[in-house]
């Protein structure tokens, strides 16, 4: 049987952190599913679609890895793509604590293990709010953003 994880979030924008998560996972599973989750409140399909095509961009020649949007719950896209993993990265024990309820749910109701990835002590600080913060005061955060990235103006 396939080993399929699932590398879910918003992904506003896709960071240095989430590309070093992405990486460190690959060699565990014969397939990621990076999923851009949608919310409709907060975000526009046109912004969603974007974050898509730049995640496809920076693993187009990569084929263990998928990227796509959705917008329903992680253990029913989870069952569509046959993934009985999810992979999440922790930064801090505030993250811990809310990747371990996480886990506990998607168990329950969807029979996925969740395998959490510390991140590396020089990307623990890096987050989307922080770069999204400094782009929206005209800093540079290309050093955050994979190579290539870029930060949608909102």
């Amino acid at each position: 049987m396939e080993r399929i994880a699932l590398f879910t979030g918003t992904f506003d924008p896709f960071t240095i952190g989430h590309q070093n998560i992405v990486e460190r996972a690959l060699p565990l599973f014969d397939k990621i599913v990076i999923s851009v989750a949608m919310s409709k409140l907060k975000h526009a399909q046109e912004e969603i679609d974007a974050r898509v095509s730049a995640i496809k961009a920076l693993y187009g020649n990569e084929p263990r890895i998928e990227v796509e949007s959705y917008s329903d719950l992680t253990i029913d896209l989870a069952k569509r793509k046959k993934a009985r993993f999810i992979v999440r990265g922790v930064r801090s024990v505030k993250d811990f604590e809310y990747e371990r309820e996480q886990a506990e749910f998607n168990k329950r109701m969807g029979g996925l293990e969740t395998i959490l990835l510390f991140a590396e002590p020089g990307l623990a600080s890096v987050s989307s709010t922080l770069v999204r913060e400094l782009k929206y005061f005209g800093r540079d955060v290309s050093e955050f953003l994979p190579n290539g990235s870029v930060v949608s103006e909102k």
